[in-house]
């Protein structure tokens, strides 16, 4: 195993997401790693078949955007106090693609998400982001469901 020195941290804001990051924070802060926490948001939003009064889709995204910046700040406010090891990362897209590219382009040592524990015909249609990841994954990957 090469040395745990980048752990990557998918976020999506949920309680589950927070139980998991205790986890990448111990990790993080007993190996002496960066964190990067990632926080995709997913595209394509489409809303071309309901009227949106008063609202482009640039300003819209805009929103959606500086909404998921105030909550990982939030965040890394609330759940990360001396610690300075680590970086964030907010982009639009497939949330299993930008987490794989994410881990790819910064040469990630492991990859650390919660699972959502979707059930019968929502797993089916949905598939599983957590899924999709660990099966594409060039590094290890941590999943923690919620207790």
């Amino acid at each position: 195993m090469d040395k745990l020195d980048k752990i990557l941290f998918a976020l999506d804001f949920s309680e589950n997401s927070e139980h998991a990051f205790d986890y990448a924070f111990s990790l993080a802060r007993n190996f002496n790693a960066r964190l990067v926490l990632i926080h995709v948001i997913q595209e394509p939003v489409d809303l071309s078949g309901f009227y949106v009064p008063h609202i482009s889709f640039d300003s819209l995204e805009k929103e959606i955007e500086e909404g998921a910046e105030k909550m990982m700040k939030k965040f890394c406010d609330t759940m990360i106090k001396d610690f300075t090891n680590y970086e964030t990362a907010i982009v639009a897209g497939i949330p299993y693609q930008e987490i794989l590219k994410k881990a790819s382009d910064e040469n990630i040592s492991l990859i650390v998400m919660g699972t959502q524990g979707r059930k019968g015909i929502d797993h089916l249609l949905f598939g599983s982001t957590a899924e999709r990841v660990v099966r594409n994954a060039r590094c290890p990957v941590m999943t923690v469901r919620l207790p």
